[in-house]
């Protein structure tokens, strides 16, 4: 599931990159939000219409305002992030700013770290994302700061996304959390939006990056967060620049050198290395 995830949203990525030309990448950002939010919603609208409802049966839980809360902050981390991305990649290759966008999980991972063998693993993924990230980035500036930016909010979803996958609503609380996040980009993009709308090849491909992007990448990673433990599934995530490199080259001619390539053989080194322990539960119910 979660190679299925990181191929889904290397391609919307190389999608979205190729309407930067014609569509501002904070309209593709506001586009993508918005739609993945509206598909979320309606495939998972039974475990949502408690929200308004205050329906409560024995597959379906009551949302506290805590679940709220997680599901908003969660929403907006993605909404950022994507935004911050895109506006990164407009100035710089995709394979390396997924590589230097890392650095926010492999933060997360290196904060859970409590064993050699895991320390082992985080350092063999530090090693490989910088070979990935390369050395030419100091001319870009304004680009480096949209790619340090996604990766703190990147930080943010792997932290945030982990409790909200837990509370086990299936799509729901991804959902919801869309719809937060896009109220709070939508001013970013919302100059570009008539051109979108009056254009339906423009709007189908905006819409098509929202599914490969959120709807398929980010529903998975949903599932396996709520099979394994933060710091495997951030730690695990060093594979999406390896995916974005290879997918890079084929679809932008964006080729690998071969210091790079030696950065991708750590990071799966790292991978293979990190120690496992046992999956997180799913959140307790919420005393009546």
């Amino acid at each position: 599931m979660f190679v299925l995830g990181g191929i889904a949203q290397n391609i919307g990525s190389i999608l979205a990159k190729s309407l930067f030309d014609e569509v501002q990448p904070a309209t593709v950002a506001v586009v993508r939000v918005v739609f993945a939010a509206v598909v979320l919603l309606a495939l998972s609208w039974q475990q949502w219409m408690p929200v308004f409802t205050g329906y409560e049966s024995t597959s379906v839980r009551r949302w506290t305002r805590a679940d709220l809360g997680a599901s908003a902050i969660f929403g907006i981390a993605i909404a950022l992030m994507n935004l911050f991305f895109f506006l990164a990649i407009d100035r710089i290759d995709l394979g390396k700013g997924a590589a230097i966008e890392f650095i926010g999980p492999i933060a997360v991972a290196a904060a859970q770290t409590r064993t050699r063998r895991n320390a082992l693993a985080v350092g063999l993924a530090i090693v490989g994302v910088g070979l990935l990230s390369g050395l030419e980035i100091g001319g870009n500036p304004l680009g480096l700061l949209f790619i340090f930016l996604a990766s703190g909010m990147w930080a943010v979803y792997i932290v945030i996304g982990s409790r909200v996958a837990r509370q086990d609503r299936g799509l729901a609380g991804l959902g919801i959390g869309l719809v937060f996040g896009a109220v709070v980009i939508s001013p970013f993009g919302a100059s570009g939006l008539a051109a979108v709308i009056d254009s339906p090849k423009l709007l189908v491909l905006c819409c098509a990056v929202g599914l490969f992007t959120t709807v398929i990448g980010y529903g998975l990673e949903q599932n396996v967060l709520r099979r394994i433990p933060i710091e495997r599934f951030a730690l695990l995530l060093a594979l999406l620049p390896v995916n974005a490199t290879f997918i890079a080259f084929i679809a932008l001619d964006e080729r690998p050198t071969a210091l790079e390539l030696l950065g991708i053989a750590l990071v799966v080194a790292g991978v293979i290395v990190q120690q496992r322990r046992d999956p997180p539960q799913p959140a307790d119910d919420p005393p009546n």
